[in-house]
């Protein structure tokens, strides 16, 4: 009973659930302290539970918090141009009223003027590694878990100040520290939980160490152990990490349909699961009323993808012309990255390096296709291993305008990522539009020191140019 409560926090949409009672976590905690997954939990989940009585108390019974952010020039995420003369009540943790009138504020609230400065939606990545992003792959691969998740805490407040208020993490062992985040622990976006990426022994997840290959019966390698990976190679088991990463608070399942990058043994040109396999976790995923996504680059791999019935598809950069005559046939997102030189890609080397060079070669013609079919296109950065390389989050979505207009760019960051995320459906984890301007979406805003419709590269240095930076209707930067 204990660690199925402890396993129904992910379930619930915030700390309002009994079973976050201190007494009951500690015991919890103790169980789990068994295993090193377990332990890798409890980082996260042994603050909440010290957190969470105060939170629960203070979203029952807390005074209504204001602020009016006045005299904007208002992006909502949709719109080509610019509304002037805007002010935006936001009230707790969602926007009130968009007001062109000025009238007077509300007695109680606090009031940013800004002054004509212009103001958007968070921006949402659509792939990024929560966990893996800062920290270098020899770190990981070492399993020192303090190292990791301090890096990935610091990452997190450093991926908010960027102007990203909301990311889809496609893989990692994220659950518990989602949880920090949403209680207030530590500062960090919204995460869309993928949890483990799924593989098959050989495909791009599958990182054991020589040692550990061949498997010992049941006995977990490393990366599975910490919730970074699950490998399986029969539909049944298939069906069981899939649902597991669904017990767990997983809004999306990602499966590895091939090669990677990062892999060195796992060639880009390689696919891994087969059609019915794809299905099986399709129809999982169905059945909790939420998708399945599957990193693919071939061709091959691409369309089995297509047509085992995903929603989604992560990267493609080697597809076809006839993959993407498919996507759009089927009305399935493309969710890729426009990587284009070694800046992009600097923590890979070796054979990750040569790799790299192909899906530069393949961003402009996927990008091309996507324009040519209307394929429903949402971006992601998806850097990885390297602190150095996550301030080209930013540059990886300015990279855009070779092929979209400025206002396109912000769309694509804001409410297009919004709408795939919809996905999630009953998974959601967040009860709330994204990705826009309008009344009853969540507060996360963004006020610039410039307009960003004339010079889109005003977001690749948010140090400067993001004067506001506020996610669920709390400041985390104010510099007016």
């Amino acid at each position: 009973m204990l660690r199925l409560g402890q396993k129904y926090q992910h379930l619930v949409h915030g700390a309002g659930c009994g079973c976050v009672n201190p007494v009951l976590q500690q015991a919890s905690q103790r169980l789990e302290a068994f295993s090193r997954r377990g332990f890798l939990a409890g980082l996260g989940t042994s603050a909440i539970a010290a957190a969470s009585p105060k939170s629960v108390f203070a979203q029952t019974a807390r005074p209504v918090s204001r602020t009016l952010l006045r005299q904007v020039r208002l992006f909502d995420g949709r719109s080509n141009a610019l509304r002037s003369g805007v002010q935006v009540l936001v009230e707790n943790d969602k926007i009130a009223s968009i007001d062109t009138t000025g009238s007077a504020p509300p007695a109680d609230a606090s009031v940013i003027d800004c002054k004509d400065r212009v103001m958007m939606p968070g921006m949402i990545d659509a792939h990024w590694h929560t966990i893996f992003a800062a920290v270098p792959l020899n770190v990981i691969m070492n399993g020192d878990p303090g190292i990791v998740f301090a890096a990935s805490t610091a990452e997190a407040q450093r991926t908010l100040m960027r102007g990203f208020t909301t990311v889809r993490d496609m893989g990692g062992p994220v659950f518990s520290f989602k949880q920090a985040i949403d209680s207030g622990i530590i500062p960090g976006p919204r995460i869309f939980p993928s949890g483990a990426m799924i593989t098959t022994s050989g495909g791009h997840a599958d990182l054991r160490m020589p040692f550990e290959i061949p498997r010992d019966g049941d006995k977990l390698s490393l990366s599975e152990r910490m919730g970074a990976a699950a490998i399986v190679d029969d539909i049944g088991g298939l069906q069981r990490r899939v649902r597991e990463q669904l017990l767990q608070g997983a809004s999306q399942v990602k499966l590895v349909g091939g090669g990677g990058v990062s892999s060195p043994r796992s060639p880009l040109d390689m696919t891994s699961f087969s059609e019915d396999e794809i299905r099986a976790a399709v129809d999982v995923a169905r059945d909790w009323n939420t998708y399945v996504t599957v990193h693919a680059y071939a061709p091959r791999t691409v369309q089995r993808a297509l047509s085992a019935g995903v929603a989604c598809v992560e990267h493609a950069h080697l597809m076809d012309e006839d993959s993407a005559k498919i996507f759009a046939d089927k009305g399935v997102w493309l969710s890729t990255q426009p990587f284009l030189t070694m800046e992009d890609a600097a923590s890979q080397t070796g054979p990750g390096a040569e790799r790299a060079q192909q899906i530069f070669v393949g961003t402009p013609r996927i990008y091309d296709y996507a324009k040519k079919y209307g394929i429903k296109t949402a971006w992601g950065s998806d850097v990885l291993f390297s602190a150095a390389l996550t301030p080209r989050q930013n540059v990886m979505l300015t990279h855009l305008t070779r092929w979209y207009s400025n206002a396109d760019v912000l769309r694509a960051a804001t409410s297009v990522n919004a709408d795939m995320l919809t996905l999630s459906n009953l998974r959601t984890p967040y009860d709330g539009k994204l990705g826009v301007i309008e009344k009853g979406a969540f507060a996360d805003l963004l006020v610039l020191n410039g307009n960003p419709l004339d010079d889109i590269r005003l977001m690749e240095d948010p140090g400067k140019n993001l004067a506001v930076i506020m996610k669920d209707g709390k400041i985390h930067k104010n510099s007016l």
